[in-house]
């Protein structure tokens, strides 16, 4: 029976890609031990998605309680299904660039060294099965700033006619600009899914994602921030943002358009390492300010918010994503859920549980 694995199985992409390929018939083999709890404390928990995913999906859907760092029991999975794993999906991380800071070690640990034990494991046990990594849009660093941005009422935007108006495509460098510890970690992961596709001719591809999105995410301050800001609305939490006057601009793309990105290079696999950026682009973007305003509209409540002039450390002022490559090698992919959509699906499946406590 051929088999999808996916780590971060319990996340907001782990899960919609276990639900996706369970429900094509493979055997999902998943595994998450629940560290965004750690990271994030109770609010962070994703054991919901994973009792969610076994009632649902049956024997369909297998469940290890492991550690990516864990090299052993890594191992004694990968024996036990082989060359039955045609894809890897890896989306287990530590996924905030403040969190980081905190503890350094364990962040790189986990984004780097998980990464590279996985790869080993791939190319040890099933060297043909498709390897798929969320990278992240922070390899550029603080890079998209030096933009010349100008200053709209609700947003920072760039002049129509500059070269990276329609978004940031894959030759932005890497170099010299501030990263944060959390995307240098996952930029130390990124190359490493490159040069296993290149130096050992492996299907690996790399997805640097600027917001994925979607109503199966536990957002907290440090990550998932427009699922955490509805939250914020629907339970009368006050928010804070963070410097850049509220108008710093994100793409943002759902959950299964990021899945369905992943299923086209499955379908249709490449060796020797691609690069993709993966986001909402021009069709799905929105500014702070935008995405307050929007939230107001869907829930029809007022959100207060608080200011502060400080940005985090090495985060984007604007970013869109320009996604030319992947849809020239994958033209039959396109977005189907834009951010106004998005934000209604959140509030949607998750305004009741959230006025209930949960």
């Amino acid at each position: 029976m051929p088999v999808v694995m996916v780590t971060g199985s319990a996340g907001l992409i782990g899960s919609e890609a276990a639900a996706f390929y369970a429900e094509k018939g493979y055997v999902v083999v998943g595994l998450d031990n629940n560290m965004r709890q750690t990271l994030f404390g109770s609010e962070g928990t994703t054991r919901d998605n994973v009792e969610q995913l076994k009632e649902k999906h049956g024997s369909s859907y297998i469940h290890y309680d492991t550690d990516i760092r864990n090299t052993a029991e890594l191992d004694e999975i990968f024996t036990r299904h082989g060359k039955d794993i045609q894809l890897i999906i890896h989306t287990a991380a530590q996924p905030s660039h403040d969190w980081a800071a905190r503890e350094p070690l364990t962040d790189f640990h986990i984004n780097a060294t998980g990464t590279l034990n996985l790869l080993e494991m791939t190319r040890t046990h099933c060297e043909d099965a498709v390897f798929i990594f969320t990278s992240t849009n922070k390899v550029y660093g603080d890079r998209p700033n030096s933009l010349p941005l100008v200053e709209l009422a609700s947003r920072w935007e760039l002049e129509p006619a500059h070269a990276c108006y329609k978004g940031i495509d894959e030759s932005m460098s890497v170099d010299h600009c501030m990263h944060s510890l959390f995307g240098a970690s996952k930029l130390a992961a990124d190359l490493l899914v490159q040069e296993y596709g290149q130096y050992f001719n492996m299907r690996t591809v790399c997805f640097r994602g600027g917001v994925l999105s979607g109503s199966r995410q536990s957002g907290v301050q440090l990550h998932g921030f427009l699922n955490y800001l509805m939250k914020c609305a629907v339970t009368d939490v006050p928010y804070t943002i963070f410097g850049y006057e509220g108008k710093q601009v994100r793409d943002i793309i759902h959950a299964s358009d990021v899945v369905a990105a992943f299923h086209e290079c499955f379908q249709n696999p490449r060796r020797g390492g691609r690069v993709y950026n993966l986001g909402g682009g021009r069709e799905s973007n929105v500014s702070i300010l935008e995405s307050i305003e929007l939230i107001t509209q869907i829930t029809g409540k007022k959100l207060s918010y608080s200011y502060v002039d400080q940005p985090r450390k090495g985060d984007h002022k604007w970013y869109i994503t320009d996604m030319s490559r992947f849809k020239k090698d994958y033209p039959a992919w396109s977005l189907q859920v834009p951010a106004g959509r998005v934000m209604e699906i959140i509030y949607a499946e998750n305004a009741s549980r959230w006025k209930a406590g949960g």
